[in-house]
């Protein structure tokens, strides 16, 4: 690229085609304006792409290869697969200091876009080496290779959450207000695509699966992932120093308390907590169970996190879909742990019934269902919230969810780990000596979980219709913190 900006011409034809193919099949890709061409807003969703991979990488291909190739206890696994997730809370720190950023350089968001991708590329970096201890090939104790691997998770964690924050500032600041939930929207289908495409990639270079083979992916995705976040940062941010000037208003204690004296509001949080407990704890479990149980390969089983991720896109747009013509967010959040009670039983017969297709249907519903219920909740969280508080109402939801989701995935790798030993033992009866235990364990606990939440969002099912006519943008995805 030229120091004007202008592209060379084989980047031009490729950016000129994904421009004339944007608007018809990409969806919200009307978020493009004046201020934000189509083009641009590509490049500038490229790190939405990497963290897509990574996502997939972590929570999909790593944990099944780490539990059945590696040998590794499931519930280290679910340790380091947490970590991330944890890390999710301090999206709004990290938000408010982009925002407030003093740079001699003029800049707010590149520098945290920068220190995000470099966190990335430093995790997959060490990852490799950690593997290659987990695999038993070196002389090195194996808990070196435990402690270097949840480091390098906690490091992509940790990069991936800072490049989203800043990257989706940084997109908001470039559009124009009238677009920005157009904009953030196609930012999470970016997202989504990134995850799909990345399952299936990883798919296609693990289908013969060696060490050798996934270190090579682990580095290229590194490489991929510098790449893509400096073409996407490019030309994107202007140096403005007037624009670093640190803000002294925020006064969140008396924010907090006026969003939480809302009626409804505690209850709300304990159905996100429920929910997404009872969607997040086969997390790090379905790969492992397909290889294990079903002897998928580990190609096979990571096209099933591509069709987890169409399912929860395929969620997502029904739920927008139904409350843009009035649905009540409560009555189709409910709708959402009713189809992970039916996923999670199409789960648990799959292995009696030695059905691989029956496993990937449930996988499927477990996506749609997880769609459902967190578009409905959180539109639900921001109707509470007056209009200056719509930013810590989505915060506050975000927490919620990103803390349940880290704790029910360690404890479903722990509760695995645990049944299957008493299983083994014969602790349970003879009946329950076998493989599938543990994991059917988990499902069952996740159904109950499905009801719990029922069971908590019935009294806000009473409630009269929220009301959201707050703002004249028609919702879309973009309400969806990414």
């Amino acid at each position: 690229m030229s120091r004007t900006g202008k592209m060379n011409p084989v980047t031009n034809v490729m950016v000129k085609s994904i421009v004339w193919l944007g608007p018809r099949f990409l969806p919200f890709a009307d978020a493009a304006s004046a201020e934000l061409p189509l083009g641009r807003l590509l490049r500038l969703s490229l790190f939405q792409i990497t963290v897509g991979m990574a996502f997939i990488l972590l929570n999909g291909t790593l944990n099944r290869v780490m539990i059945i190739e590696l040998g590794v206890p499931a519930w280290v696994v679910a340790l380091m697969v947490s970590m991330p997730l944890v890390f999710a809370p301090f999206r709004a720190l990290i938000g408010f200091k982009s925002d407030t950023h003093r740079s001699v350089l003029g800049w707010r968001r590149v520098p945290y876009i920068w220190l995000g991708t470099m966190l990335q590329f430093g995790g997959f970096a060490i990852m490799p080496f950690s593997l290659l201890i987990l695999s038993g090939d070196t002389n090195g104790p194996i808990f070196i290779g435990e402690l270097a691997a949840a480091l390098s998770f906690l490091m992509v964690g940790a990069g991936m959450h800072t490049v989203q924050t800043a990257g989706i500032a940084l997109a908001t600041d470039l559009a124009p207000p009238e677009q920005r939930p157009r904009v953030v929207a196609f930012l999470y289908v970016m997202l989504l695509i990134g995850m799909v495409g990345g399952a299936l990639s990883f798919g296609l270079l693990l289908s013969d699966f060696s060490q050798i083979r996934l270190i090579q992916v682990v580095q290229g995705v590194a490489a991929v992932t510098m790449a893509l976040n400096l073409v996407a940062l490019w030309k994107q941010e202007a140096r403005d120093p007037s624009r670093t000037t640190g803000s002294q208003g925020l006064y969140f204690d008396q924010a907090w308390r006026k969003l939480h004296s809302a009626p409804g509001s505690i209850r709300l949080l304990v159905v996100v907590g429920l929910g997404t407990a009872a969607f997040s704890m086969q997390d790090i479990l379905l790969e492992p169970y397909g290889g294990e149980i079903l002897g998928m390969s580990v190609s096979n089983t990571t096209f099933m996190t591509a069709l987890l991720a169409g399912g929860t896109l395929c969620g997502f747009s029904v739920a927008a879909f139904c409350l843009s013509r009035g649905f009540d967010p409560y009555r189709l959040a409910a709708n959402g742990p009713l189809v992970g009670v039916i996923a999670f039983t199409a789960v648990i017969f799959s292995s009696p019934l030695n059905s691989i297709l029956l496993l990937r249907v449930g996988t499927a519903l477990i996506g749609f269902g997880t769609g459902l219920f967190s578009v409905s909740t959180l539109l639900a969280a921001m109707s509470l919230a007056t209009k200056d508080l719509g930013g810590l109402a989505v915060g506050s939801w975000g927490a919620v969810q990103a803390t349940a989701a880290g704790v029910s995935i360690a404890l479903g790798g722990a509760i695995r780990d645990g049944m299957s030993a008493l299983a083994f033992k014969g602790t349970l009866g003879v009946a329950l000596m076998n493989p599938s235990t543990g994991y059917s364990i988990v499902w069952h606990i996740e159904i109950a979980l499905m009801f719990a939440t029922l069971v908590a969002i019935g009294p806000l099912i009473r409630v009269s219709r929220v009301a959201r006519a707050q703002t004249q943008t028609r919702f879309g995805l973009a309400e969806i913190p990414i």
